[in-house]
């Protein structure tokens, strides 16, 4: 029976998290974390396009150092790989640049924290199976947030408006990302499918970014910070998150972002000297809490055996 283009399943582990699933959590919010401060430095110089093109091109360019990323994909999962590719590193990465534009890189970062509730969401309608009470509980905790959180940076400014819809749309693909990417690493390991992936998106992003070579400015500071943004954000990040929903599942493996809004709130207040409002502050807590009760240990047994042995 052929699959489905659109397919999730349960991680390998469905106990609690162990100290290498910790270590990837945190890896991967300080990584992701720290990008919408490289973001807001690039954009001093750089259209959106621009960086969105830079940092895919880094980090594919970063995952082809990897002999095991050149591995070839079975035919059977190339479209889906593409497809991942679009929605997890091309449409985000040219949305949060173009949102950033009009709202600061600490809301961008705690709407940003929503991904888990996104992610329970897709599980549901891919999985076709509701959610136990506490984790629909979590989901409308985080919704909760997520409307406490834009409310203050909606009043009074469509250009706002416009700019927190952007980053809710890429908060949805990484949501069906997360779920996406979990059967596609157990069969082939996060490296040969990233790679694919972010090559898709580059194709994707690359008239964007030819087009916004206009509108740019040559500076040191702004193309320098692409190389965190590209190496890191883009390349290693995404190699971590794609083990650890793997392990866990996608909605479990999101709730990393549950730390991104901590790291960019810290950067944006200490470095760029932005303030938040309280109610963003409590709209924060309000969407931490939700992704903790939809990340709970998962009833049940762990997901059908794999094909092939999950690799790097």
């Amino acid at each position: 029976m052929p699959r489905r283009l659109l397919e999730t399943g349960r991680g390998s582990r469905s106990g609690s998290f162990g100290a290498a699933e910790w270590l990837l959590l945190a890896s991967i919010a300080t990584i992701w974390g720290s990008s919408f401060l490289f973001i807001d430095i690039g954009l001093k110089a750089l259209e959106p396009g621009v960086i969105a093109v830079a940092r895919v091109a880094l980090g594919v360019a970063a995952l082809a150092l990897f002999p095991a990323a050149r591995r070839p994909l079975g035919r059977e999962d190339r479209t889906r790989v593409a497809l991942l590719g679009v929605i997890w590193a091309g449409l985000p990465l040219i949305l949060f640049p173009v949102a950033q534009q009009w709202i600061d890189s600490s809301v961008a970062g705690m709407l940003n924290g929503a991904v888990p509730l996104a992610g329970a969401a897709w599980a549901v309608l891919l999985l076709r199976r509701p959610l136990p009470r506490v984790q629909a509980v979590g989901l409308l905790v985080g919704f909760a947030g997520v409307l406490a959180i834009s409310w203050p940076e909606l009043q009074g400014s469509r250009a706002t408006m416009l700019g927190t819809s952007l980053v809710v749309l890429a908060v949805l693909c990484y949501g069906l990302a997360v779920n996406l990417a979990v059967p596609l690493q157990q069969r082939h390991g996060a490296l040969p499918v990233l790679l694919r992936a972010q090559l898709a998106a580059l194709v994707l992003l690359l008239p964007f970014g030819l087009w916004g070579l206009r509108g740019s400015d040559f500076a040191w500071g702004p193309v320098l910070a692409m190389l965190p943004l590209g190496i890191l954000g883009t390349g290693l990040a995404f190699v971590l998150m794609t083990n650890l929903v793997g392990r866990v599942g996608g909605p479990r493996g999101a709730v990393a972002t549950y730390f991104i809004p901590v790291v960019a709130i810290v950067l944006g207040v200490v470095v760029l000297g932005e303030r938040v409002a309280p109610a963003a502050i409590a709209g924060t807590a309000l969407v931490v809490a939700g992704a903790w009760l939809t990340s709970r240990r998962e009833a049940g047994p762990a997901g059908p055996p794999l094909t092939r042995r999950p690799r790097p």
